[in-house]
């Protein structure tokens, strides 16, 4: 007689012990591609829960801050070396519980570990300034100081490689942290805690909660102790948790939606254009901000590159994220599925052309996944919802354009500003490509994905609140300058009044 396989049960971590959600409830995890897997059973903290984890950081604030920054890097280097060698355990449990094929679930891992190697390296490169003072015997600097408690919020869709973004610049710079990950995606970041705690993170340092946004979220903002919230998510809700923010004046970074594009020019190489729309539409099932759902093309080379990129989409092989012959998984869960299924219908009766998908896919192999055709809108004129709103599947708008200055209206005329590429062979197109577009990335002759750890990430408009992830950006969000000044001069000398001659400064 078959016995049915009891599933793993996991706990919220709190001033280092593993413990149970004082709720006693918990939530299902199950891979999307077939949900009958059911991956694990994880805590639904509340806001008792929350208010633990916030003293526990609070606590071990107070002698984490002193720890030399070289020290703390030297665990985050311990934890890179244990990613590394973890990497394809840690791959397919992400493709596990959140479809995208194993090959980019790996450039996820490998983000998280480039990131924590960079922020360890920043150990000790927390540099300040030394300047002359402008007044005789007197001695100034500045130098960074961490903030305190961080509360840390993340999407599904990296869920590894974003919380690095977060996490590891927050404890170089001496902060503690509590971590709220998405619900969709909760073991990949219990692994990366787990890693953290075996390279040697303090107790109290790294809290992890998960829940719902209302019981575990909003108390996570509110709290009088956190000084620091990064939000990476939807623009709706970030709206939300700047207002939360904005009443206690707490630090706040925010990276929101993209409606990213494409440009393609007459001069273009097309067979490399083609190559980054698919990559950028379709890759992570376009489910990334910084997807390209957006593909302009000039006139006169629009039907030749609408034909190669719808063929090439029809030819993408949907599937389990773990085959290695599938290119494009499914959505992340049901509601992801509805939400691409209610924009193909707003783009057919808006007019726009359904070139290639536009069904969801459930039958056979498909029918216990949330699973959707790559799809392709043709004909597309700019303002229709399906060029402007976020849809966040792979569903992508191609829009004819008359020219570079038509192109770059087109780029500029959505109120996000994330990412945005351009493919040319001419370089004065490329540059006034790179001056004109409105966003935070820009690419030349590559898709609107491809961020790397060392450069900031960030985007313009309702993307973002002028705060940048990854690079020594995100070392500035997690610290504050604190600018020092040492008389020696034994007298009362005062700046900007006391300007006379300084011949005899002795």
């Amino acid at each position: 007689m078959a016995t049915a396989v009891v599933p793993k049960v996991y706990k919220n971590f709190i001033n280092g012990e593993w413990v149970e959600s004082r709720s006693g409830k918990s939530m299902e995890n199950r891979n999307p591609a077939n949900t009958d897997e059911l991956i694990g059973m994880f805590p639904l903290a509340t806001e008792d829960d929350v208010n633990a984890a916030i003293d526990a950081a609070r606590e071990a604030y107070k002698t984490w801050r002193l720890v030399p920054a070289p020290k703390r890097a030297e665990i985050l280097f311990r934890a890179a070396e244990i990613l590394v060698r973890r990497k394809e355990d840690l791959a397919r449990d992400m493709t596990r519980e959140m479809g995208k094929v194993l090959a980019e679930a790996r450039g996820d891992v490998q983000e998280a570990i480039d990131m924590t190697y960079y922020m360890a390296g920043e150990g000790r490169r927390l540099f300040g300034q030394t300047t002359p003072s402008e007044l005789p015997n007197k001695f100034a600097m500045s130098v960074r100081q961490p903030i305190g408690v961080c509360t840390l919020i993340t999407p599904w869709n990296f869920p590894m490689a974003i919380p690095s973004w977060k996490i590891m610049p927050a404890l170089i710079c001496g902060n503690t942290v509590v971590f709220k990950p998405a619900s969709d995606t909760p073991l990949s970041a219990y692994n990366l805690v787990q890693v953290l705690t075996e390279a040697g993170v303090p107790r109290g340092v790294v809290n992890i909660l998960t829940g719902s946004g209302s019981n575990v979220g909003a108390p996570l903002m509110k709290h009088p102790d956190v000084k620091v919230v990064s939000f990476t998510g939807s623009t709706e809700i970030g709206r939300v948790v700047s207002t939360a923010c904005a009443t206690d004046f707490k630090h706040c970074t925010l990276e929101m939606g993209g409606k990213n594009i494409i440009i393609v020019m007459d001069d273009a190489n097309l067979d490399l254009a083609v190559d980054g729309a698919i990559w950028g539409g379709f890759g992570t099932t376009g489910q990334r901000c910084t997807a390209a759902s957006r593909v302009t093309v000039h006139k006169k080379v629009y039907k030749e590159f609408l034909d190669r990129f719808t063929a090439r989409a029809k030819s993408l092989k949907v599937g389990d994220g773990l085959d290695p012959s599938t290119a494009m998984g499914p959505c992340v869960n049901e509601g992801q599925l509805k939400t691409v299924m209610q924009y193909v219908h707003i783009g057919i009766n808006e007019g726009a052309r359904l070139a290639a998908g536009g069904h969801r896919l459930d039958s056979g192999n498909y029918k216990r996944g949330w699973f959707h055709q790559p799809t392709i809108f043709a004909d597309c004129d700019p303002n229709m919802r399906v060029s402007q709103e976020e849809i966040f599947g792979p569903v992508v708008s191609v829009i004819p354009c008359d020219n570079l200055d038509n192109a770059l209206d087109i780029a500029n005329g959505v109120v996000y500003g994330l990412s945005a590429s351009i493919y040319t062979r001419d370089v004065n197109k490329a540059f006034r490509a790179l001056r004109d577009i409105y966003t935070g990335i820009v690419y030349v002759n590559a898709p609107t994905i491809g961020a790397e750890t060392h450069l900031p990430f960030g985007g313009t408009k309702q993307t973002g609140n002028g705060h940048r992830e990854a690079g020594t950006a995100a070392i500035d969000f997690y610290s504050e300058w604190k600018t020092i000044y040492i008389d020696y001069s034994d007298r009362l000398q005062r700046a900007q009044i006391d300007t006379g001659s300084f011949a005899h400064a002795e």
